[in-house]
């Protein structure tokens, strides 16, 4: 806490007591940079002033403001989570931890953290920067990503928590981890709590905090085909995966590669679609938690459109108006340079 007063790490969110904006926050900011969470925060804070405000807009228009933010179960449960508030709690957000944590999407981590900064409540938050504080501080082995080491972790978190100002503690905290305590070149040399570490005394923080599971990313082979008659083309929404409620082109996915423009011509002549042009438009990449997309887009001129379920014609100066992945996104606003 005496070293969070001789830094400068200025947050709307810093200092704030609304719990509904502390919530809004949080949810942003999970497994979000900072910098990147930040112009979304300001856009929801002014355009959502109010639980009631997120509780009545269209999900569809929340999903087109979270576009780009990725992990989209956050905005639909934020969506659940503020109508709760209003059928449940008459529009006031709860005091209560326990009942803090029967809302959508909130776990033990961000219950904390409502309650500790909207109400100064002796609540340990238990972040990625504090587990890494904390294992190299104690010395601390035990996995973090298992049931026995969350446990331990948050013992240790408890018992070091001051009682009297916890707000301010868990936000010292969470800045150490963020700024100094870092994941790769910490800043050891000239830490306050180096004569303290443990990690630096045994120079192994490079080590720690140990996770006992290597995620393997499947690797997928995405090929959006962009059907194409003047100024329109066809689009759908997505109803499973991460990204629910969100659109896209019409799409095959290949085992092995992403196609080429003979694997395209054969399915289209597989399927019976009459065509005059293609042209690979646009290729990405975009990694998610457990998989790596890559991306071909096909611009196909076709003499009918496909009849495809769940389709809708949607003209290009549209096009815009809906929400889309990322790797969606990015390849609408190359063909509107």
């Amino acid at each position: 806490m005496h070293w969070s007063e001789t830094i400068s790490r200025p947050m709307p969110w810093k200092e704030e007591k609304n719990p509904y904006l502390i919530w809004l926050s949080e949810i942003i900011l999970q497994q979000t940079r900072v910098e990147q969470g930040l112009p979304y925060y300001l856009k929801f804070a002014a355009k959502y002033p109010t639980v009631f405000d997120l509780a009545n807009v269209e999900e569809s228009a929340l999903m087109k403001d979270w576009e780009g933010l990725g992990y989209y179960s956050r905005a639909r449960n934020l969506h659940e989570a503020a109508k709760m508030i209003v059928e449940n709690h008459q529009g006031i957000f709860p005091k209560d931890i326990n009942e803090i944590k029967k809302l959508k999407g909130i776990g033990d981590y961000t219950a904390a953290a409502i309650a500790s900064f909207a109400y100064n409540a002796p609540f340990a938050v238990l972040d990625g920067n504090v587990f890494r504080v904390l294992s190299r501080v104690f010395n601390i082995e035990l996995p973090i990503d298992t049931t026995i080491g969350k446990k331990y972790f948050l013992s240790v978190a408890q018992e070091a928590l001051d009682q009297q100002f916890p707000a301010k503690y868990n936000q010292a905290i969470m800045d150490f981890g963020a700024t100094h305590c870092l994941p790769s070149q910490p800043k050891c040399q000239e830490c306050v709590m180096n004569e303290i570490c443990i990690a630096y005394q045994k120079d192994i923080v490079s080590i720690l905090p140990i996770k006992s599971k290597k995620l393997l990313k499947k690797v997928r082979n995405i090929n959006y085909l962009v059907y194409v008659i003047d100024d329109q083309t066809l689009i759908s929404e997505t109803t499973q995966s991460v990204w629910k409620g969100l659109f896209q082109f019409p799409m095959v996915e290949s085992d092995n590669a992403a196609w080429e423009i003979e694997d395209v011509q054969h399915f289209l002549t597989k399927e019976k679609i009459g065509y005059l042009t293609i042209k690979k438009e646009f290729a990405d990449t975009q990694n998610l938690t457990h998989q790596r997309i890559n991306a071909n887009f096909w611009n196909i001129e076709v003499i009918e459109f496909p009849r495809i379920e769940n389709t809708k014609k949607v003209s290009f100066k549209n096009i815009n108006n809906f929400p889309y992945p990322k790797i969606i996104k990015n390849y609408l606003s190359s063909i509107h340079k």
